[in-house]
């Protein structure tokens, strides 16, 4: 019996891709798509660029309108009504512009030291090391992020609690007699918040560093410029393209933290996502007040960071040149 199923299956498949290659219609569609190069490299791209709007856009145009709403959800038989007093009260009461502004301030000095911290390190790797050891380093810089970031978020806690590697190694040599309190503070979380963003500063970095042609120093050199001139005038502007690509990654990121502002953060340091996320915590229609907070948050940061990327000159004239 299994044997003429598989008879029958195989019967219905000749069948079927018999018909299909007899279709006009099959014809027409395969003739379109794959008549040519460019034909088919539209196809190809048209899915995956489809699939991002889809996933990517969709969602936020749905935040956005929802922001509009008096209410969310919506209760059974009720209608939507839309409002502008989300967005109002935002610029109304001070315990939602003073976190918003905290973030983007702080956001930028996190991005302003997490430049500062890994461009060594990237200049290092591309400049100083031989090109079979590159990789090899790189992937030991990679291993701590193959894990998830709340897992990165305790393993700082671990470091900087009372009881914390940091504070034991200050008591085993008698340099401190209690616990410094570095948890909970702008400390801990600038600290959490720099290790968690450090690679999206570094690889830029690397991979623009490590395209700058050696022969470009070694000739500043032959004409009497110093490590320092070489670095400033040769090195800085040709890595600004890195820069302006880690730095703008970095400070989206960090807007966007929640889990390492509220594990690591206190009372004084609470950022815009940790208001944001309270809106939709609640057990009421605070989902628009939420929406319209997150909507405002997306445009500032984005706004901040194009007139970043314009002041760098990224692709033509800027402060580095």
């Amino acid at each position: 019996m299994p044997i003429n199923n598989s008879r029958i299956s195989a019967s219905d498949s000749r069948g079927f891709w018999s018909w299909l290659s007899s279709n006009q219609s099959y014809h027409s569609v395969s003739l379109f798509l794959i008549g040519t190069h460019r034909k088919r490299f539209i196809f190809l791209a048209a899915v995956p660029i489809l699939w991002a709007l889809v996933a990517n856009f969709a969602p936020l145009l749905k935040m956005l309108e929802i922001s509009f709403y008096e209410a969310y959800p919506l209760s059974k038989g009720r209608e939507i009504v839309y409002t502008l007093d989300n967005w109002v009260e935002f610029f109304l009461l001070n315990v939602y512009t003073i976190p918003f502004l905290r973030s983007i301030v702080f956001s930028i000095i996190l991005t302003i030291s997490t430049l500062i911290l890994t461009y060594p390190i990237a200049y290092f790797l591309a400049q100083h090391l031989p090109k079979s050891k590159q990789l090899l380093y790189l992937l030991i810089l990679l291993i701590p992020f193959w894990v998830g970031e709340i897992i990165r978020t305790y393993a700082i806690m671990i470091l900087l609690g009372n009881r914390g590697l940091i504070n034991l190694i200050l008591q085993f040599f008698g340099l401190i007699e209690k616990p410094i309190p570095f948890m909970y503070t702008y400390f801990s979380l600038g600290i959490g918040i720099v290790y968690l963003t450090s690679l999206y500063m570094l690889l830029p970095l690397y991979s623009i560093l490590e395209q700058i042609p050696k022969n470009l120093l070694e000739a500043s050199a032959d004409l009497g410029a110093g490590p320092w001139t070489r670095f400033w005038r040769v090195t800085l502007p040709l890595s600004k393209d890195g820069i302006a690509s880690g730095c703008t990654l970095v400070f989206l990121i960090s807007m966007g933290f929640y889990a390492a502002p509220v594990m690591l953060g206190g009372p004084s340091s609470t950022m815009f996502s940790e208001t944001i996320a309270g809106h939709f915590n609640v057990a009421a229609d605070r989902w628009p007040v939420g929406a319209a907070f997150s909507s405002i948050m997306l445009i500032s940061t984005l706004v901040i960071a194009a007139t970043f990327l314009k002041i760098m000159g990224r692709g033509g004239k800027g402060i580095i040149r």
